[in-house]
C-alpha cells in the first residue's frame, strides 16, 4: 500500500466530483473527544458503573431499560445529550466544507452517529440523514403518537457514581408517560422513524441531481453496516477512512487505514498541492 498515492488519488477524484457524500460513523467523533462504543470494552471504560453491573451496550440502549429503571437509562441518555452538547466538532467537519465547498451540488451527510455534530458543524440540517434518529429529540415511551419534539429543555443532573439521572425525568406532552430519546435502539419496534424517513427522500432527490458523486466514509463499522451500505449502494468511488476496517472492494475506491482528522489533514493538503 502507498499512502502518498491513494491520498493523491482521494484528491483528484474530490476535484472531479460535483457532489459530495459524506457518510460517517461512531469513528467520526473520537479525534472530538467522544468514546466509541465498538465493544463492550470500551463502554464500560467510558461508564464504570454499568460494567461493575455488567449491564452492556444492547441492554441499556433498548427500550426496555426505560421501563425496567428508568433512572438508570436516562442516566445513560442524559450524560451523552449533555456530552454531545459540550462537545466541539473537530477540524476534519471544516475540511469537509472546504473539499465540498466548489462542487456545483455541495454535499449530503448520512450518519448513524445521533451526536448531532454535523448540524453543530455548521452543516445544512436540510442535508443530513440521521439513520439511527437523534438524541435532541424525543418521542413517547409507550408510543402513545407518532409526535416527536425537541430535548432543548432537558437539563440532565446526573450521578456519574450511579450512572443515573436525578433530575425531572423528561415526559410525553401528550399522555404523562415517560418519553426516550427519537433514537433506534435494540429490539426497537416503536421507534418514531418519519424524521428520517423524510431525511432519505431529500437524499434521494439530491443524489438525482449529482452528476459526478464521490463518497467519503469516516469511521464507519461492519458490525452494523448501514453507513457502509449506504456510500456502496451508490455505485460511486468511495474514500474509506478507517484505522481499522478500511479494505474496499472497488477499482475506484481508496482505502485509507488511518483516524477521520488525519485523513481528512492529509487530503485537504493533496488538494491543496494540486490546485496551486
Amino acid at each position: 500500500m502507498n499512502i502518498t498515492h491513494d491520498i493523491d488519488m482521494a484528491s483528484r477524484l474530490l476535484q472531479q466530483a460535483d457532489g459530495l457524500l459524506i457518510t460517517a460513523g461512531a469513528g467520526m467523533g473520537v479525534d472530538s473527544g467522544l468514546p466509541d462504543f465498538r465493544g463492550d470494552l470500551g463502554f464500560w471504560k467510558a461508564y464504570p458503573p454499568l460494567d461493575r453491573a455488567q449491564i452492556g451496550f444492547a441492554d441499556i440502549a433498548n427500550p426496555a431499560a426505560f421501563r425496567e429503571n428508568a433512572a438508570l437509562a436516562w442516566g445513560f441518555y442524559g450524560h451523552r445529550l449533555q456530552l454531545y452538547r459540550d462537545t466541539i466538532p473537530h477540524e476534519g467537519f471544516d475540511i469537509l466544507h472546504k473539499l465540498s465547498s466548489n462542487m456545483a451540488q455541495g454535499s449530503f451527510v448520512y450518519t448513524s452517529n445521533v451526536d448531532g455534530q454535523f448540524q453543530k458543524a455548521l452543516f445544512d440540517a436540510g442535508r443530513v440523514v440521521e439513520c439511527h434518529g437523534s438524541i435532541h429529540h424525543l418521542q413517547c415511551l409507550d408510543a402513545c403518537t407518532d409526535a416527536i419534539w425537541s430535548a432543548a429543555d432537558v437539563a440532565p443532573v446526573i450521578d456519574a457514581a450511579r450512572c443515573e439521572m436525578v433530575s425531572a425525568l423528561p415526559r410525553c406532552p401528550h399522555c404523562g408517560a415517560l418519553s426516550r430519546p427519537n433514537i433506534l435502539m435494540f429490539n426497537d419496534s416503536d421507534w418514531v422513524s418519519d424524521r428520517t424517513e423524510k431525511q432519505y427522500d431529500k437524499l434521494d432527490a439530491w443524489i438525482g441531481t449529482v452528476q459526478r458523486l464521490v463518497v467519503v466514509e469516516l469511521g464507519a463499522g461492519t458490525h452494523i453496516p448501514s453507513v457502509r451500505r449506504a456510500g456502496e449502494a451508490t455505485g460511486a468511488p468511495v474514500i474509506r477512512i478507517n484505522p481499522r476496517d478500511s479494505a474496499v472492494a472497488g477499482a475506484t475506491d481508496v482505502e485509507l487505514p488511518m483516524g477521520a482528522l488525519k485523513g481528512l489533514r492529509l487530503i485537504s493538503k493533496a488538494f491543496d498541492r494540486q490546485n496551486c
